[in-house]
Order: C-alpha cells, then structure tokens, then sequence
C-alpha cells in the first residue's frame, strides 16, 4: 500500500504537507461536490462573505446564492462595512480574471 512518505522519499514531493496540500487541490478540481461543501461550510464558520464563497466552490456569485437556497440556507446579501464591499469587489474581480484565462 501506498504511503504519504514514499512520496517523499522517492522525491516526488519535498514534504510530507507538499503531498497532502497537492491531493487536496486534486480532490477539489476532481469532486465539485466537494469544493461547494466546504465554501458552505467556510461561509457559514467563518464569515466570509458570499463572492467568497462562490469563489472558493468554483461557481459564480449567482449560483453560489441558488446552493445556499436550496440547501435553507439564508444567503447575507450586501456589505455590513466599507471594507467588506472592497473585499467584495477584489473576490469578483479575481474570479472574473481567473475565469477569463
């Protein structure tokens, strides 16, 4: 059976938490599921505000606000503060840049 540190050792990765951070970042391109589950999670434990989410779960601000819906879910609409409506816009605009590529 396969083991993380044979990764390691065979200098596929130069650590341990390289191998671990590479398999999160492939499980979340590999299950969509996955990655909305954890922006739901994310959006409810930690405030983030809901372009965030949408971010993070690969989806635009529209369809993240349809998930949470469906899922009872109220979705916090509007900034509460100045700074929150910059981070905001700097989310979409990130979003929109990566999705352009």
């Amino acid at each position: 059976m396969l083991k993380l540190h044979d990764l390691v050792e065979a200098k596929i990765y130069e650590n341990d938490e390289a191998a671990i951070q590479d398999a999160l970042r492939l499980l979340l391109r590999a299950r969509p599921e996955v990655r909305i589950r954890l922006a739901i999670h994310r959006y409810q434990t930690e405030d983030i505000s809901l372009a965030k989410a949408a971010e993070l779960a690969g989806v635009s601000w529209q369809q993240m606000k349809g998930i949470l819906i469906e899922r009872g879910i109220q979705p916090r609409l509007g900034p509460q503060t100045l700074e929150e409506a910059r981070r905001e816009v700097e989310a979409l605009q990130e979003y929109m840049h990566e999705r352009d590529r």
